[in-house]
């Protein structure tokens, strides 16, 4: 490909939630088939912390929305190639690690 057209490509990158290009966005993350710019992440960031808010801590650490490791390890399988025993590895410590706040939280 020639430079010319590498440069068209990053040129004709935006935001598919504002449509921000990566001229006026300070960076754009990619994703399978989406971008999102820092703008827009930021705003979802606020908007998940003020959804927060409106639950009570003891309903966002319930065990029932905990993860059991291999729901994360086949999360995990989504995004990341081979490494088994890594992303097993991973799994387990992760719950292991929510279990001991959701325990923490509940005395």
């Amino acid at each position: 490909m020639s430079k010319k057209k590498d440069k068209d490509m990053v040129d004709s990158i935006v935001c598919s939630f504002c449509g921000r290009d990566s001229g006026e966005a300070e960076r754009i993350i990619a994703g399978p088939g989406v971008y999102i710019c820092d703008e827009c992440i930021e705003l979802c960031s606020d908007m998940v912390k003020e959804g927060r808010k409106n639950i009570p801590e003891q309903e966002l650490l319930k065990s029932d929305i905990l993860l059991k490791p291999r729901e994360i390890k086949e999360r995990l399988d989504e995004y990341v190639i081979g490494q088994d025993n890594a992303k097993k590895a991973l799994a387990v410590a992760v719950h292991n690690h929510y279990k001991r706040i959701t325990c923490h939280h509940s005395d």
